[in-house]
């Protein structure tokens, strides 16, 4: 409906309302019919649907499928006379997967409950009238035909025809882009000559849901609620758009597909060899049966390596390190929407950031002052305001420019309250954007005084004379030249020049117009003024700069402002490196994917040049992150590698659009959570070392038994092996520490191998000398039972033998754990023992202690098909080949810092 067509009058009536508002029960019942004032959220998907995402990882897909096949092994082997210890493994298996479900369930539910918390801590009041009296009401149950006030520092909260409107000004950024205030009217509007319709950013008479009221008052009745509303349809249409995936996941479904590929290869080729071992090789006879019983032992030894394969905790673990980054990163104001984007932040190359509250403080405040009275000066700013300062409070409610000059006034000993009542307002001229001034009339003791306050160059030449040292002195070209001086030194300083003036009448003046008013006048004296950047900023920058990340700086103010800023924080070095959002429009999208390293800084943007930038830079290969707070910047997020939105000023649409949500608005922030991603990435590198290179060991040992036609491992000890020796150190080993100079690394290009800087290499070495290591335990505990090598391949069963591999196994896995705190560095560092990860050393004193029950508690004996015990000797012997693996590895490292070395000296 275009009520702005329309005059009110018309609009109540067509919305059956009235100026006295809605009774309580029409209210009740349009809340009823037409839903709550909200915009609708992304359909959640159910737990089940989460459930069903969580086991279709082609890993636990490949273990179900070893489940069903051990099921068909079992029948087969037991011919319908079966127990329900006969599927122990079975069981074993699909705990895994359920437990692994349930974990990922709790972490996501997890993250949408604390999304869900910020949202409710950010619901707002209305001041309604509803029968007849002024109520104050939750925004959300607002209804079409409701009357709301507003006032400067109110959040509109739904679309609203204009009733009344006293000097009304609204910051509707969120909504159009446009960074000015926007002045507000009553009157009905005209569609331009030519035009079917008025656009958006000039309905005067309306106010928009997601804008805030920043200047006057007025009263307004309500059009549109919930998805109805301007922000509602923006809201709509970014619910259509689709998410890429981040790197991590891109890196993990990799490895997916190539375990998966590896299980199946392996284990055909394990079967095929199996079958023609029992075929072929042996001295029976061939029959239908012997295939039969053949077939049955490959399937078996197929179950044990794919079992050996999969590293069935790495799922869980991964989903486990994340989590514990999000809660980490939470304490420090950053909540994450999305559990993978963690990571994402950790390999950003590239921060395109907002500057008003981000990179600053969003406050305006007075750097600067050139007059001869500070008192006046600051209660002619004051008085000449319309913010409002509350008895009691610190800081001042309105338009931010006013409410800065009502805060200085206030830190110099002059509340606006106090000097309201000894001086009350009469008349005004309110500001207008033609005169660029603003003027007050006040009651004095003797007489009245006119305040007037505006840009310099508007000010200055409505003046007659200058205050100086308490006496009024000629405006003369000596002294105007020196307060031009003065205003040239705050505009080349990047500060918004302010002048205040005042003039003196014995009577109320008759004309109160502006044109009477402003002339004659008393210049006071100039303010300069800018809203100055945080203080851990800085440091966050310089950061950024070691780290490899380019911070860009992407703002709606002025060029000078944008580049002074920029100078300051160490964004940029020269004007040159910076640009308008209008240089951009002379780009072709192809032209900009090389222009836009040539800047990083851009002023008098708009909201369609911040996707540009962003796709511009994702062009070139970069993964980009991209800050914003309205309803405009929602796309730009979206479009962005991770989209990292405002907690105090962001909007409901662009929350939900974001991947991060920032508690504080701070950029420092932004560098703590990129910090955060990058050793948890760092970590997750460490845990899939370390259990990949466990696993290629297991299929190795695993295959080699099965070509030699023996047992050295059943399936239950795999699992226990992954599940438990593998899984806890590996969860453990994710919460270690950042290692030092994580933050002085390049980021990871974004189509990085996750195998990539040596930890492929390691993994497949690592591996050899595990499996080595473990199948040399196999033949002496073979001996020592036997008391030969004679038999070794015959088939026959070793219980000695296969109980010292799962010792080794074991024991080697937990020093692997130990040896990955640092995939490069000694772990006999200094910084190693001066930041202990006590969970590491918790979790290795915890699988040591399980492992050995497993060999000597009875009932675990039995669980895992071992009835004998080892003696002291064959202890010993396990445990020093998994000793080994310290000396083997420390050397290994050292070669590879050796090569890191080199390397770096080529490319310097």
């Amino acid at each position: 409906m275009e009520y702005y067509l329309e005059d009110k009058e018309q609009v109540l009536e067509e919305l059956h309302s009235a100026a006295q508002g809605l009774s309580a029960a029409e209210a009740a019942e349009r809340l009823q019919k037409n839903g709550k004032n909200r915009l609708k959220e992304a359909e959640k998907r159910s737990m089940w649907r989460k459930f069903l995402d969580s086991v279709t990882d082609p890993m636990i897909l490949m273990l179900l499928g070893a489940a069903l096949v051990q099921v068909v092994v079992t029948l087969l082997e037991t011919r319908g006379s079966f127990t329900l210890g006969s599927f122990t493994d079975v069981f074993v298996i699909l705990a895994v997967v359920i437990i692994n479900a349930i974990m990922s369930l709790i972490q996501e539910n997890k993250a949408e409950a604390a999304m869900s918390a910020l949202m409710e801590m950010t619901a707002e009041t209305s001041k309604v009238i509803r029968d007849g009296e002024m109520q104050l009401v939750k925004s959300e149950e607002l209804v079409v035909g409701d009357i709301v006030r507003f006032e400067a520092g109110d959040t509109v909260p739904a679309d609203c025809r204009i009733l009344e409107s006293y000097s009304l000004k609204t910051e509707e950024a969120a909504l159009t882009g446009e960074s000015l205030p926007a002045e507000k009217l009553v009157d009905v509007l005209m569609c331009a000559e030519g035009q079917k319709d008025v656009p958006l950013g000039d309905r005067a008479n309306m106010l928009y849901s997601g804008s805030t009221v920043v200047y006057g008052r007025g009263t307004g009745v309500v059009t549109a609620t919930g998805m109805d509303t301007e922000m509602g349809k923006i809201a709509g249409a970014l619910s259509m758009a689709e998410n890429e995936q981040t790197p991590l996941q891109i890196r993990m479904a990799e490895l997916s597909a190539f375990l998966t590929k590896l299980v199946i290869g392996i284990c055909v080729l394990v079967f095929a060899v199996s079958c023609v071992q029992t075929v072929v090789l042996t001295d029976t006879p061939f029959s239908w049966e012997l295939l039969g019983s053949g077939a049955v032992n490959s399937l078996v030894a197929a179950i044990a390596l794919a079992v050996a394969a999969i590293p069935e905790g790495l799922p869980a673990v991964v989903t486990i390190v994340l989590s514990i980054g999000v809660t980490d990163m939470a304490r420090h104001q950053a909540l994450i929407r999305k559990l993978t984007a963690v990571e994402t932040l950790g390999c950003t190359q590239i921060i395109c950031t907002d500057k008003t509250g981000t990179l600053t403080q969003n406050k305006m405040t007075v750097v600067q002052e050139f007059t001869s009275d500070s008192p006046l000066m600051a209660t002619t700013m004051a008085l000449c305001s319309d913010a409002e300062l509350k008895p009691g409070e610190e800081s001042s409610i309105g338009e931010p420019t006013e409410a800065a000059l009502v805060n200085y006034a206030r830190k110099l000993g002059l509340p606006k309250y106090e000097l309201e009542a000894a001086q009350p307002r009469v008349a005004e001229a309110p500001f207008d954007s033609d005169r660029k001034m603003m003027t007050t009339i006040h009651q004095a003791e003797k007489g009245f005084i006119q305040y007037t306050k505006g840009a310099c160059d508007m000010v200055l030449p409505n003046c007659t004379g200058v205050l100086k040292d308490g006496q009024v002195v000629a405006l003369t070209d000596e002294v105007l030249e020196e307060i031009l001086k003065v205003n040239k030194s705050y505009a080349d300083q990047a500060l918004r020049v302010l002048a205040a003036a005042y003039r003196s009448y014995d009577a109320m003046p008759d004309d109160t117009r502006p044109e009477s008013l402003e002339q004659s006048l008393i210049l006071i004296g100039l303010y300069g003024m800018i809203d100055p950047c945080r203080p851990e900023v800085y440091e966050a920058i310089e950061k950024c700069r070691m780290a490899g990340i380019r911070p860009i700086m992407i703002t709606g103010d002025h060029k000078d402002t944008a580049v002074a800023i920029g100078k300051d924080l160490g964004i940029i070095s020269s004007a040159e490196e910076a640009a308008l959002g209008s240089d951009l429009d002379k780009y072709t999208d192809e032209e900009l994917v090389d222009a836009v390293n040539w800047y990083s800084v851009y002023a008098r943007v708009q909201p369609e040049h911040k996707t540009r930038i962003v796709r511009a830079w994702q062009a070139r290969g970069m993964v980009t992150a991209m800050t914003g707070d309205g309803v405009n910047d929602a796309p730009s997020i979206k479009s962005a590698d991770i989209g990292i939105g405002m907690g105090i000023t962001g909007t409901p649409v662009t929350k939900s659009a974001a991947d991060m949500v920032l508690a504080d608005d701070n950029f420092a922030t932004i560098i703590r959570a990129v910090e955060a991603g990058r050793k948890i990435y760092d970590n997750i590198c460490k845990v899939l070392q370390f259990q990949l290179s466990t696993n290629l060991a297991e299929i190795l040992i695993i295959f080699f038994a099965s070509i030699l036609n023996f047992t050295i491992l059943k399936p239950v000890h795999l699992l226990w092996i992954n599940m438990v020796t593998d899984t806890l150190p590996g969860l453990a080993l994710g919460m270690e520490g950042a290692e030092s100079g994580l933050m002085k690394r390049k980021p990871r290009p974004k189509n990085e191998s996750i195998f990539a800087n040596g930890v492929g290499f390691s993994m497949v070495w690592q591996g050899l000398y595990l499996a080595a290591i473990e199948i040399a335990a196999y033949y002496v505990g073979f001996y020592l039972e036997k008391g030969s090598f004679s038999g070794i391949a015959n088939g026959s069963w070793c219980e000695k033998a296969v109980v010292m591999v799962f010792l080794t196994v074991s024991f080697a896995e937990i020093l692997c754990a130990l040896n990955m705190r640092s995939r490069t560095g000694s772990i006999f560092r200094k910084e190693m023992f001066e930041n202990m990860n006590w969970w590491l050393a918790g979790a290795v004193a915890i699988t040591l202690l399980v492992t050995i029950a497993t060999v000597t508690v009875p009932g675990f004996r039995g669980l895992f098909g071992i009835h004998g015990t080892l003696t002291l000797k064959e202890f010993v012997v396990s445990a020093g080949l998994a000793l080994s693996t310290i000396p083997a590895f420390e050397l290994g490292k050292a070669i590879q810092r050796a090569k890191q070395r080199k390397k770096l000296a080529g490319e310097k």
